[in-house]
């Protein structure tokens, strides 16, 4: 496990949410997170790590690489060695980080927590049962200083919605930034970032490669820059290669001027300097080694775009990130170096494809009252394909929905052109 100083400002979540499911899963820490989402805060939750006797490198990485961390304090919450591993972690990075660390004692009294007393004491008790003295130290020290911050108290507020909006408002105000808009027009483009970063969790200072793969306008390049938005404020070097299939022609043999075209723009950008001179192959490698970088390589369809790279980790610095889009998920199983993960884009559900269309046919996520029929009609038409219903929406808006045959002449209607598709599909 690299140190934490070195990871401390490499944040890839804005929340680690410290729990014990037993108390709170299913109710009040679902309203939360949901909460959370709906104002752009990407939160980690350790709902898919498998448990074992002691907190593991991954989820030591993942509350390191958290900018906030919410304590959710309940009843049974001593009772789990599990969540009493975790705030230890978490102490240390409020010392080591300056980790933001808020509580919020659920159903339970502050006091009870720093002194472990009443049913919160008797829970820790039973943990401390077969520790040694230096762990139960730790777990003692912990909860006196986590019930020493001013949180938030179930007891305290008669409406828990108002609770969690003031906890998720407070979070907005410690990030430093505006709900975030990222998600707003893209449909169920939330869940699929999430499921990326999952796999970003640094466990070391290893150069991390992702790939991205999907056919044509499934949403590659636009999931790439919302994670890009995301994830570069913690990398000193970083830059979004866009369109490089469209930039780079396919090269006749070995082309070796084009390979150092490209090897020049990628270091101008990530360096941000134009005067770049690329004399040779190994250029790029000398200057980036030592560095840690960011890399979007958008729409990769070539294998030359990737052979210097493909040589070996060591390409760029320690803790970098390099993701790669493309239609071609052979390009990426032939990287000597390996991917770290493959992540092929999911299609969006009947709902979502309908939710796409209608943004762009009705400038809502809904059809307009009696066009419900004729606009699952034309979602089913258009296919489930983002670009595709895009463009179908776009053209179909302000189109009326009756046929006139009057307006022969003039531009289809909505139902026109929906009857022409389904006589050719």
């Amino acid at each position: 496990m690299a140190s934490s100083s070195s990871l401390c400002r490499s944040w890839l979540y804005h929340v680690f949410v410290s729990f014990r499911g037993e108390d709170v899963r299913k109710g009040f820490l679902s309203h939360v997170l949901k909460e959370l989402k709906s104002k752009g805060i990407i939160p980690f939750v350790d709902n898919e790590i498998k448990r074992g006797e002691s907190v593991g490198p991954v989820l030591v990485g993942a509350i390191i690489q958290s900018r906030v961390a919410i304590v959710l304090l309940s009843r049974n919450y001593a009772s789990s060695s599990w969540c009493l591993d975790e705030l230890v972690e978490i102490m240390k990075c409020r010392e080591e980080c300056q980790q933001t660390v808020m509580t919020i004692f659920y159903e339970v009294d502050p006091s009870h927590v720093r002194k472990q007393t009443g049913d919160f004491g008797k829970a820790f008790e039973e943990t401390c049962v077969g520790k040694t003295e230096e762990v139960k130290q730790a777990w003692r020290q912990a909860l006196k200083e986590v019930a020493g911050i001013a949180g938030y108290h179930s007891s305290n507020s008669d409406n828990e919605a108002d609770l969690i909006n003031k906890v998720a408002s407070d979070v907005t105000d410690v990030l430093g930034f505006t709900p975030s808009k990222d998600f707003d027009e893209f449909v169920g483009i939330g869940a699929q970032i999430t499921e990326i970063k999952s796999k970003l969790i640094l466990q070391s200072e290893q150069v991390k490669v992702i790939g991205v793969v999907g056919p044509p306008g499934i949403g590659k390049t636009t999931t790439a820059r919302v994670l890009y938005n995301q994830l570069s404020p913690g990398f000193p070097f970083s830059t979004f290669f866009e369109n490089i299939r469209g930039k780079y022609e396919k090269p006749c043999g070995n082309d070796y001027s084009l390979k150092l075209r490209f090897h020049q723009n990628l270091l101008s950008q990530l360096l941000n300097q134009k005067e770049i001179e690329v004399r040779h192959l190994g250029v790029a490698q000398n200057m980036l080694s030592d560095k840690k970088v960011l890399a979007v390589l958008d729409e990769v369809d070539n294998w030359w775009q990737l052979e210097e790279m493909a040589k070996q980790r060591e390409w760029v610095g320690p803790g970098s990130i390099i993701i790669i889009t493309t239609e071609d998920v052979k390009l990426l199983k032939q990287l000597r170096l390996g991917i770290d993960h493959i992540y092929e884009m999911k299609f969006p559900t009947c709902y979502e494809s309908l939710e796409i269309l209608c943004q762009y046919a009705f400038d809502q996520n809904s059809p307009y009252d009696g066009f419900e029929d004729l606009a699952r009609e034309v979602t089913w038409l258009a296919g489930n394909l983002p670009l595709g219903l895009r463009v179908m929406g776009s053209y179909l808006r302000g189109m009326s929905r009756e046929y006139d045959t009057y307006e022969a002449n003039h531009p289809p209607t909505l139902y026109q052109y929906t009857r022409r598709k389904a006589q050719t599909k």
